[in-house]
C-alpha cells in the first residue's frame, strides 16, 4: 500500500475504483466495505483507493467539538496497511476544502486526482458545501464523467455504524471483550513513556507512565486492566491503571502500566499497549499498604487470567 498525505499529491496514470470515508476502528464492518473494493479492483483491473480525512471534519467545523477516535490517524493508517489495498490518501480537512462545491470536488479531485472509474459509497453519503449533495448527485456526475456508482447497502452501513457505536459504548463502560470483538483486533493506546511520581515504585510496582500525543484518542473508563505490550520484539504482559490516583489525591488522569516479570527502562520509548480484560474499577483506598494489597490481588488474577489463556 503506497500512502500519500494529499490528492493533490497523488500520482497514478491507471484508473482506479474509490471509496471514501473516516474509516475510524476499521473494524469488522469496515473491513467487509474494504473486501469489496479490494476484490472490485482485482476483478476490474483497477487500482483500489481508500480516500480519508484528517483533521476528522466536526473538528474543523465544530470547534468545540469533543469528538474522541477509537483510532490515530497513525493507528488507522497502519490498520489498513495490513488489507490488500493499493493507495491510501489522507486528505486534509480543512475550512477551504469543506467549500468546495459539489462539482469541484468530483471533478478536481475524484475524477482528475483519482482517476474513479468506479466509486463505492453509502447510500446515505453527502458531499460538497455545506454536505447539500448526495449519491443521486454522484451518479449525474457519473454520467457527466464516466465514471459507475456502487451503492453500499443500507444494511452494510447500518453494520458499520451499529459497530462504531457499539466499540465506543463498550470502551466507555470497560467492557474490553466486547470492543474486542467489533474491532477484529485488540484497542491499543499509544504514547511515549515518561516518569510521574513513582508511587508505584514505593510500593515495589513499578509503571509505566504513558503519555499521549493525542488529546483526541478515546480512553478506555477509568479502571484497571489487563493489556499486553511489544516491546524489543517481545511479548510483555502488564496491568494498566487509567484513572486519578485518588488514594494520593490525584487530578489529572493517567495511564499506568506495571508489566509482569519486566524490569528494564522504557523512558522515553514509544510503546503501544493492546488491552485484553478489564479487572476492576477505579477505588479510592484509605492507605497505600491497602492499595498495594489490592495490586497483590490485581496480579495474581491477571497471571491466572493469561495462564487459562495459554
Amino acid at each position: 500500500m503506497e500512502k500519500y498525505s494529499s490528492a493533490s499529491t497523488f500520482k497514478n496514470e491507471r484508473q482506479s475504483v474509490v471509496t471514501i470515508g473516516t474509516f475510524d476502528g476499521v473494524h469488522i464492518g469496515h473491513k467487509t466495505i474494504l473486501k469489496r473494493l479490494v476484490e472490485t479492483a482485482k476483478k476490474e483491473n483497477l487500482d483500489s483507493v481508500v480516500l480519508t480525512f484528517f483533521p476528522h471534519p466536526r473538528m474543523v467545523l465544530q470547534q468545540k467539538s469533543d469528538i474522541k477516535l477509537l483510532n490515530t490517524i497513525e493507528e488507522r493508517t497502519h490498520l489498513l496497511e495490513k488489507t490488500e489495498l493499493d493507495y491510501l490518501i489522507i486528505h486534509p480537512f480543512t475550512q477551504a476544502f469543506s467549500r468546495l462545491t459539489a462539482l469541484e470536488y468530483v471533478r478536481d479531485i475524484l475524477v482528475n486526482k483519482l482517476k474513479a472509474k468506479k466509486i463505492i459509497i453509502g447510500y446515505d453519503h453527502r458531499f460538497g458545501r455545506n454536505r447539500t449533495a448526495n449519491i443521486d448527485d454522484l451518479k449525474e456526475f457519473g454520467k457527466t464523467y464516466n465514471f459507475e456508482v456502487e451503492e453500499i447497502s443500507a444494511k452494510e452501513i447500518d453494520d458499520v455504524a451499529i459497530s462504531s457505536t457499539k466499540i465506543r459504548k463498550a470502551l466507555n463502560e470497560g467492557d474490553i471483550e466486547t470492543a474486542n470483538n467489533y474491532l477484529g483486533y485488540y484497542f491499543m493506546i499509544s504514547g511515549e513513556v515518561v516518569k510521574g511520581k513513582a508511587i508505584g515504585r514505593t510500593m515495589k510496582y513499578p509503571t509505566a507512565n504513558l503519555k499521549l500525543k493525542e488529546n483526541y484518542k478515546l480512553i478506555p473508563k477509568n479502571g484497571v486492566y489487563i493489556v499486553q505490550a511489544l516491546i524489543e520484539d517481545e511479548k510483555i504482559f502488564g496491568i494498566t491503571s487509567i484513572g486519578t490516583n485518588p488514594t494520593v489525591g490525584g487530578t489529572e488522569k493517567t495511564i499506568e502500566t506495571h508489566f509482569l516479570d519486566f524490569n528494564k527502562d522504557l523512558y522515553g520509548k514509544e510503546i503501544t499497549i493492546e488491552f485484553l480484560k478489564f479487572i476492576r474499577d477505579e477505588e479510592t483506598f484509605d492507605s497505600l499498604e491497602l492499595l498495594r494489597q489490592e495490586i497483590v490481588k490485581d496480579e495474581h488474577f491477571a497471571k491466572q487470567y493469561l495462564k487459562e489463556r495459554e
